[in-house]
């Protein structure tokens, strides 16, 4: 079984302080470029993939077969990874694609939700589940007892994309850092008020309407106000250390945002004006020293995709008898 998935862009949690009983409540959107793994039967439990991947493979495995008792006789390779801590949703993604695989070589109907809970996700963010549920833009609920429930998925415009900068710089919190963090961290209701209001008349009729400088406006302001619930955490609405990377954007950009803990951060673009862009940013990064990569983050509105060996091989010989 072969799995694909995407990657997640974190645009925000809308209210830490659980103001009217659900807390936190994501934005995000899936972009191409995820996992790619190889779940196939096997003698034993053989996982290729680094040590970081490995130990969130052994627990999703581990948790199926407590669940559903199905065994530990897999080869699980990693051929195709999402860098882990730096905003785009590694964890997730990976997570789900060894559920979904197990699940599929055992012939087990299982919703992506009730995976998800299973196997430990959703507890603070369901964007992730979600991107590689649909794909598209995602909008939870709010967590109140198991997955936050998705609220909205829309298209997102092919023509749009970010443009994504990853300094090398330390990654952000993992699960166990950011536990306290979450566990702890109030934010205020006149805040979560505020980022409502321009998700449900900024961002999206911007989004319905393909409008990018409006969507961009709204997605800016809604990142300073997210960052203001995190601000002590992170030294201020971004991170200290991609504040003049923000700068560039803000002035180079539709509109831009932190994903997550960072450090990726992201400008809002048209695909068409990326190699321009693109090539401003490295003059950019070159001229104050800092070292870091630049990509295109593309819309993927569709969720993970799985097909079974055979089918996939079958496939490869028949684009190359076409050729």
């Amino acid at each position: 079984m072969l799995i694909e998935t995407p990657k997640r862009l974190h645009l925000g949690l809308i209210d830490p302080s659980g103001s009217l009983g659900r807390r936190f409540g994501s934005l995000g959107v899936a972009l191409e470029g995820g996992y790619r793994i190889r779940v196939m039967p096997h003698d034993k439990l053989e996982i290729r993939a680094s040590e970081e991947d490995t130990k969130t493979i052994r627990h999703a495995v581990d948790k199926m077969n407590q669940k559903f008792t199905t065994g530990f006789n897999y080869l699980i390779e990693v051929e195709k990874a999402i860098p882990r801590h730096i905003g785009l949703g590694s964890t997730t993604q990976l997570t789900l694609a060894v559920g979904l695989g197990i699940a599929r070589l055992n012939s087990l109907r299982i919703e992506i939700e009730d995976l998800a809970h299973l196997l430990g996700r959703g507890k603070n963010s369901g964007a992730g589940i979600y991107a590689f549920k649909y794909g598209g833009f995602v909008i939870d609920g709010g967590v109140k007892d198991k997955v936050p429930p998705l609220i909205i998925r829309e298209e997102f415009p092919e023509e749009w994309g970010f443009l994504l900068i990853i300094p090398e710089a330390k990654k952000g919190f993992d699960e166990e850092e950011e536990k306290p963090i979450m566990q702890s961290v109030k934010g205020e209701s006149n805040i979560a008020e505020k980022i409502s209001h321009r998700v449900l008349l900024g961002l999206l009729p911007a989004l319905k309407e393909k409008n990018i400088e409006e969507f961009g406006k709204h997605l800016s302001e809604i990142q300073k106000l997210v960052g203001k619930h995190f601000e002590e955490y992170q030294g201020g609405e971004f991170r200290e250390d991609v504040k003049l990377i923000m700068e560039f954007l803000s002035e180079n950009t539709y509109g831009y945002g932190q994903s997550s803990w960072g450090p990726t951060v992201y400008g809002l673009i048209k695909r068409s004006e990326y190699g321009s862009i693109k090539a401003k940013a490295h003059d950019f990064l070159k001229e104050y020293g800092i070292r870091a990569t630049i990509d295109l983050g593309i819309p993927r509105n569709r969720g993970a995709t799985t097909v079974e060996e055979n089918t996939y091989i079958l496939r490869l010989i028949n684009k190359v008898a076409q050729k």
